[in-house]
């Protein structure tokens, strides 16, 4: 779908970063983060390029050895990671598809590979399907497990979530203790999950992997930013960049920092900008038109939102831009029906509070108050813990007359407003 008329974005920010109070502190110095934003960065991306054309050249020169097949998707994943270019996620899955082929389904290694491509592209059906294979075939069985806690997490699969993260427990691997942290954060304990984070960093350090140092720096930096701990995620996402200063996550979340926290739109739009160069992911259109909403630039809004719409035409994203999808037709095209085809689409897939949270916001815009009421109550109540979903709660509840949970909620999500942003924190000020 495209579209070139003007439109008005409101969005409700996907980031999830503080549950405590917005500090007024400025935190960010562009000193700090100048040299990763303002360099082209291109040794990372060469590389892999490099490798990629190596394993291709090998392939082509001897097309019956699958492992090189597997070789150059996993140069293609690293390269989609950079870039954020769909076309190297797809075309590494129809190598890891012919390498699962040749090997009849028989290595565990090529389910997980596959696996993980799935995941990426949020198709956590048929990645649990994968590994469920994977683990008949035994193979690095606990590598098969971690995996499996993921996606059954993802799917809203507790219990046999929690199943999988008995069978791996070792306090002493990091595999297993960054996944005790997200079990903890996903039930509400975020000091335990901190905690157990912090375990994480102490292994990845004494390790001296920087594989390892770099996931956890960019993972407890969103753990202590949804602490409030501002300054240390500040902190971890530049430690991040230091290691790898193609990292547009970090650069990402430094924006954030400066838009929401420090209230410098304009720095936060040059550092996005930036990073928008080289890191095509859809998504980062949508946070640049809710700068420009803050700054009450509508031309700017409209056209980083028509380039988001442009972007997502693309059907080799298939379903992984459905939430945000959701949420453009609902709070700017008004096109409920389409809005509501993607909400049940998404519960079907994973139904999760966040699946259900777009199916109640779904049918509170088209008007159907009491039906969103019903699935607030049934599926999200007391069972998500993210500000975003409460958001939407705290107006289903105002609008069904159930004023005092409204204003409870209110007063709490006053105290998220860097998570949620000034924009949307205006918006809770109305309910």
């Amino acid at each position: 779908m495209k579209t070139t008329q003007y439109l008005t974005l409101l969005v409700c920010t996907l980031l999830c970063f503080s549950c405590n109070t917005k500090t007024t502190k400025k935190i960010a110095h562009s000193g700090d983060y100048n040299t990763y934003v303002e360099a082209e960065d291109q040794k990372s991306l060469l590389a892999l390029e490099a490798d990629y054309a190596f394993w291709n050249g090998k392939l082509n020169e001897n097309p019956n050895q699958f492992p090189y097949l597997i070789k150059k998707a996993a140069s293609l994943s690293s390269m989609f990671k950079i870039t954020g270019n769909i076309d190297y996620l797809i075309e590494a899955e129809t190598d890891l598809v012919e390498a699962n082929e040749r090997t009849h389904a028989g290595s565990s290694g090529i389910l997980r590979a596959l696996a993980r491509n799935y995941i990426s592209q949020h198709r956590f059906k048929e990645a649990l399907k994968l590994l469920k294979k994977a683990e008949v075939v035994g193979e690095h069985l606990v590598g098969t497990q971690n995996m499996l806690f993921d996606v059954h997490l993802e799917l809203g699969n507790t219990a046999e979530a929690k199943k999988y993260l008995m069978a791996i427990q070792d306090f002493n691997d990091f595999d297993y203790v960054i996944r005790l942290a997200k079990w903890q954060d996903h039930q509400g304990d975020l000091e335990s999950a901190i905690k157990y984070m912090e375990k994480a960093l102490v292994i990845a350090e004494t390790s001296k992997n920087p594989n390892l140092k770099q996931w956890v720096y960019t993972n407890i930096a969103d753990f202590y930013g949804h602490d409030g701990q501002i300054e240390k995620s500040y902190t971890y996402y530049l430690k991040a960049l230091d290691l790898d200063p193609s990292d547009a996550y970090s650069k990402k979340g430094i924006a954030w920092i400066v838009y929401s926290n420090d209230d410098n739109p304009e720095e936060a739009m040059r550092i996005l900008n930036s990073v928008t160069q080289y890191h095509k992911t859809p998504d980062y259109e949508l946070l640049k038109a809710e700068i420009a909403e803050y700054m009450n630039d509508e031309v700017s809004k409209s056209n980083h939102l028509n380039a988001y719409l442009e972007a997502v035409d693309n059907k080799k994203y298939g379903d992984m831009y459905n939430a945000y999808n959701t949420l453009v037709y609902t709070d700017d095209l008004l096109i409920f029906d389409s809005a509501l085809t993607l909400a049940e689409k998404e519960v079907e897939n994973r139904p999760t509070p966040h699946s259900y949270d777009l199916l109640a916001w779904t049918y509170y815009k088209k008007g159907e108050y009491k039906k969103a009421l019903d699935i607030v109550e049934t599926h999200i109540k007391n069972k998500s813990f993210e500000p975003s979903i409460l958001f939407h709660v705290a107006q289903i509840y105002k609008d069904n007359g159930k004023i005092k949970e409204a204003k409870t909620l209110k007063k709490e999500l006053l105290t998220a407003s860097y998570e949620l942003g000034p924009v949307t924190t205006q918006r809770i000020k109305n309910i």
